[in-house]
């Protein structure tokens, strides 16, 4: 405690940015993950838009609103490191994904990894989505008492086991079996260390827990990798382990795990948390929920109970726009760090290389100046006119620039084939004046699991 006092005694190079340090020790930490959205909010009507914290050991700034989000995601002048910024977080449970990858190196494995996303494997994952959604769907609907009655589900944990088997469906070509819970609770632990508060992986700590999760995912991919190389699997997974850099060399075993880690997370847990959330408004504003429905029976393959075809995709608009607003009320990612590598003047402050910068996801998405009653849902607020006069990094849940999120299309093209299943054959609905409270970090999830009810329509 005395020598972090010494040390603030003799300045800091952050000095003559607003803000406050906290705690000795432990500094906002605490206080971010007790409720990170009334942190940020405090200190924004205390600072302005620019401000320094100290959080996880290291002092960092916070830099909030649009403009912020276009200087440090679109990075026209390479000032900021991704993996300075998110090193600290996931190098221990995600290390060497893509997202944590920097200019020259990143651009050559993303242009590697790209091969996964090209149209045509992607309609081999629309398959893998209609079945086994449609499947999932209908044993949730004969879980339930009887013909005519409700299906009661903790929906949270429902969608995130499906989603995950879905990932292995899509990513892998083959469905987990009895591995699924062993993989998924090592990607529970995993994210969960990345905000642990003992940065360590010292016994009994959340870290060692998630780095045992990357052995147990390590191994999973390891064991396969030989074999995938070899075969004519047209799955990501052996996508991968066949795609090949710039200069012709294959991707080593190691960088082919570290990314299927980071690609399987990111699939299922960011997706789980968005359509979580969509579910959930969809309940609580039901006159919405049946614009959607019609929309999606008004392709006519959905009431049919037909899977969701490739080409029509475009047709969902009012099931994306949905989505948008989703991921605008609760983005997957609320907020995204960096690391300065080079001086940078944002807001008249000069702010020195090697500074770690933060921008907030969540909190660009709730400013009145740009959303009005931006607690209200409102899938309108994305239509081709609305969006047109915004700020382009107003809307951000995907990041933006050189590392927007490479699976994006995937995401959508899995929520609205989702939500063409789940709406065709099902009403949701949940108790009245039922208000969940929601876990905001690392990825946003309601805490009770959300407590839903699936009418089936006939």
């Amino acid at each position: 405690m005395f020598g972090y006092a010494a040390r603030q005694r003799r300045g800091h190079p952050l000095d003559h940015i607003p803000g406050d340090d906290g705690w000795p020790v432990v500094g906002n930490t605490l206080t971010v993950l007790r409720d990170p959205i009334r942190a940020v909010d405090a200190m924004y009507r205390k600072y302005g838009p620019v401000y320094r914290s100290r959080v996880f050991g290291y002092r960092s700034v916070s830099l909030l609103g649009p403009q912020a989000n276009e200087l440090v995601l679109f990075d026209r002048d390479r000032n900021f490191s991704s993996h300075g910024g998110w090193g600290p977080v996931l190098d221990h449970v995600f290390p060497r994904g893509l997202m944590l990858m920097d200019f020259e190196e990143h651009r050559l494995h993303r242009k590697a990894l790209a091969v996964a996303f090209k149209p045509a494997s992607m309609k081999i994952y629309l398959d893998a989505l209609n079945t086994g959604i449609a499947k999932r769907i209908a044993q949730w609907h004969l879980s339930g008492p009887g013909q005519g009655a409700a299906t009661r589900l903790r929906f949270y944990p429902a969608i995130k086991q499906l989603a995950l088997d879905l990932a292995a469906a899509a990513f892998l070509g083959v469905e987990l079996g009895p591995e699924a819970n062993a993989v998924n609770r090592a990607f529970v632990n995993m994210v969960a260390a990345s905000i642990g508060v003992v940065r360590s992986p010292i016994p009994g700590t959340q870290m060692w827990r998630g780095v045992k999760g990357r052995e147990v995912i390590g191994a999973f991919f390891g064991k396969e990798i030989p074999r995938r190389r070899h075969g004519g699997g047209n799955d990501l997974f052996s996508e991968l382990c066949r795609a090949t850099k710039e200069d012709g060399a294959l991707l080593s075993q190691q960088e082919i795990i570290d990314h299927m880690s980071f690609l399987m997370m990111a699939a299922h847990d960011t997706l789980t948390s968005s359509v979580t959330s969509l579910v959930y408004l969809l309940a609580k504003h039901p006159h919405w929920q049946e614009k959607l429905r019609a929309e999606i029976l008004g392709l006519g393959d959905a009431a049919k109970r037909a899977p969701l075809p490739y080409e029509r995709l475009g047709e969902l608009g009012l099931v994306e726009m949905a989505f948008k607003e989703a991921m605008r009320i609760n983005p997957p990612v609320p907020s995204i760090p960096r690391c300065a590598v080079r001086e940078f003047t944002f807001n008249g402050f000069r702010i020195p290389a090697g500074t770690r910068v933060g921008i907030n996801t969540h909190f660009t998405h709730h400013m009145p100046e740009i959303w009005p009653e931006p607690a209200r849902f409102d899938p309108l607020r994305f239509t081709a006119e609305a969006v047109r006069p915004r700020h382009k990094f107003a809307w951000v849940p995907f990041g933006g620039g050189a590392h927007m999120c490479l699976g994006l299309h995937f995401a959508y093209m899995q929520a609205k084939c989702f939500f063409y299943h789940l709406l065709s054959t099902a009403r949701i609905e949940i108790a009245k004046e039922y208000n969940p409270s929601w876990q905001m970090w690392p990825i946003p999830k309601p805490r009770d699991g959300l407590l839903v009810e699936l009418h089936r329509l006939p």
